[in-house]
């Protein structure tokens, strides 16, 4: 059982430090029993509260007790304050729970419930009206939220913060709002969130020129993210958009015909992952299945379809020129599919290039070898 101890000195003094009111008395958090703690975190997730969050391990560990601690505790406190709660946050190296009220009468309720009370102006029930007011103008056609990048309740300083490039701009939005004036800061900031996606074999992406096609499988060059696919889907330069129709990134190298092969670097809203769209199952290598294997692929199109291993080294004569080198399988697919993923259990075999049939008859179908794209283009397949 974990019993209290006296806050950290330096608590009262940060919560002074944001304009806010603390009351008299004993903060009180948690004793934490060191050893069964660090017992239980993962060493990685331990290593990298040292690393980056500059705690020992003493602390990393009282951090994670007093956290757990904290969450039973201060939702508890808003049930019991009700519209003067003002929310509640850890602070300190080893997260000492504050719970903020409107009504300093609740001080000592708060106290025997191993809390630090502050004094604050608006309610947590305020703030989020506020917060809800900006949040339905934006909603608006004829508003001007794109003056603002976004807004949120900052509990520790008991405002709601909007950031914005023109602070001019951003308290006309407020205005036009209609919200509490009085309890919204603007801050002025360069900072424009933006999405990010996961990036995954079978996935379909658009080109610029028009058209549509398959990931194959997420790859590294040096610390450039991107993709393997099929080189007759762009051409150097050619820009590439996501499932989603976000913009994705760029062809940087295209082989077709001859091989058909190329890979795309995605911006930093992508990120590579070691699956295949539909299978929990994370890409492990590359090492070639024999013949008679059986193989599977993924594509935007048709999904998952399964077969076999035929022939390697195949000479495939497209309406476009021949393409030497491919691996003949008997997988069905269709338009809109090449590019994408063929993998036999956890080793990556290719991309899908071409082939004849369709998946309501049946085909055949080519890939181009995954190991020969990462060697030609030298890149790093990404695996779990």
């Amino acid at each position: 059982m974990l019993h209290r101890r006296r806050a950290l000195a330096g608590t009262a003094a940060a919560i002074a430090a944001l304009g806010l009111s603390t009351l008299p008395g004993t903060a009180t958090a948690q004793e934490v029993p060191q050893s069964e703690i660090a017992a239980e975190l993962p060493a990685g997730m331990l290593e990298a509260m040292e690393r980056d969050l500059g705690l020992t391990r003493a602390e990393a560990t009282a951090r994670v007790a007093n956290e757990a601690e904290a969450s039973k505790v201060a939702p508890r406190l808003e049930e019991s304050l009700g519209q003067e709660f003002g929310g509640a946050w850890v602070t300190g190296a080893t997260a000492e729970l504050v719970v903020a009220t409107t009504d300093r009468d609740r001080a000592a309720e708060i106290e025997r419930a191993g809390a630090t009370p502050v004094v604050v102006e608006h309610s947590m029930a305020e703030l989020d009206a506020v917060r809800a007011k900006l949040d339905q103008a934006a909603k608006g056609a004829r508003n001007n939220s794109r003056a603002a990048s976004l807004w949120y309740v900052d509990t520790k300083a008991n405002s709601v913060v909007v950031h914005a490039q023109n602070a001019a701009k951003a308290e006309k939005f407020v205005a036009a709002s209609g919200a509490d004036a009085d309890a919204v800061r603007v801050v002025t900031s360069d900072e424009r969130p933006e999405p990010f996606y996961n990036l995954r074999g079978g996935d379909a992406y658009y080109m610029g020129s028009g058209g549509r096609c398959s990931v194959g499988f997420s790859v590294y060059r040096g610390s450039t993210p991107g993709f393997a696919t099929a080189g007759h889907c762009g051409t150097r330069g050619t820009s590439t958009y996501g499932y989603n129709r976000a913009y994705q990134g760029a062809f940087q190298a295209s082989s077709f015909p001859g091989n058909d092969m190329a890979w795309v670097a995605v911006n930093s809203n992508w990120t590579p992952t070691s699956y295949v769209n539909g299978s929990r199952y994370r890409v492990a290598g590359s090492r070639s299945a024999a013949v008679g294997s059986s193989i599977c692929r993924s594509g935007s199109t048709t999904g998952w379809h399964c077969g076999y291993v035929q022939q390697y080294n195949s000479t495939v004569r497209y309406p476009q020129g021949t393409v030497y080198g491919l691996v003949r399988t008997s997988v069905c697919a269709e338009p809109g599919d090449s590019g994408g993923s063929f993998i036999s259990g956890s080793q990556a075999q290719g991309v899908t290039s071409g082939g004849s049939g369709n998946c309501s008859s049946g085909g055949t179908t080519y890939h181009q070898p995954i190991n020969e794209i990462l060697n030609t283009y030298g890149l790093s397949l990404v695996t779990g």
